[in-house]
């Protein structure tokens, strides 16, 4: 029987640096509640927990975010997420962090569908617009707790 060699892989840059989102913020515009965001063990994935209304309807919902590796593969080239909603929905992201630029993909990097935010000057609010093909959309602010 042959051996499996495992690799260790180090924590992707790209991933490290999303640790400014980590903590609890308060989401304004088109939908209102809050998001927390925390680091899984071992610092590879981070998880967002949200509690939200939209357009009269509550939703909660988990996000893994991290790069995909499945089983004896190389990371991802990009930031990958699922997010997993109470009405039974699975949503795929991209995040992308550029400075203070967020920007969250709707299913693959560079889709027309995505959210874009600026950080302010102290990190404690991201403000930003969600965009949708065909025009729609809202503006999004989320501010730190505490």
């Amino acid at each position: 029987m042959s051996e499996i060699e495992i690799i260790q892989y180090p924590v992707s840059d790209d991933v490290a640096a999303l640790d400014r989102l980590v903590g609890t913020w308060t989401v304004t515009g088109g939908a209102e509640g809050t998001v927390t965001y925390e680091w899984m063990d071992g610092g590879y994935f981070l998880l967002q927990r949200v509690e939200l209304e939209q357009y009269g309807e509550k939703t909660s919902g988990l996000e893994v975010i991290g790069r995909l590796r499945p089983f004896m593969e190389e990371p991802s080239e990009h930031v990958h997420s699922r997010f997993y909603d109470s009405q039974g929905n699975t949503l795929d992201y991209v995040y992308e962090l550029d400075g203070d630029e967020l920007t969250i993909w709707a299913g693959q990097h560079g889709s027309p569908a995505y959210f874009r935010g600026r950080f302010d000057e102290d990190g404690t609010v991201l403000d930003g617009s969600w965009v949708y093909p065909g025009g729609g959309g809202y503006d999004s602010t989320m501010t730190r707790v505490g």
